[in-house]
């Protein structure tokens, strides 16, 4: 009867660890999806940050050619 129970106790004791190794490892790909997700999502805004610098050097351009904002800059400067 011993060796049943202890048999049972190993069944069990190996069903535990059987159960925690899938959730490690399923935890491991989740971990490698939002890492990828991470990635991407870097790239992305590396990417809109370079395309937004072209608009930022026009609109930066427009402003120090306009006299309007030129005064406006004169003014508060002199605040």
């Amino acid at each position: 009867m011993t060796n049943s129970t202890g048999d049972l106790c190993d069944q069990a004791e190996l069903e535990e660890k059987t159960r925690l190794i899938n959730q490690v490892l399923e935890l491991q790909h989740t971990l490698e999806d939002l890492s990828s997700q991470v990635d991407a999502v870097k790239e992305e805004n590396l990417k809109l940050r370079s395309e937004n610098q072209v608009p930022g050097q026009y609109i930066e351009n427009l402003i120090s050619a306009s006299s309007v904002f030129q005064t406006s800059e004169i003014k508060s400067k002199q605040k």
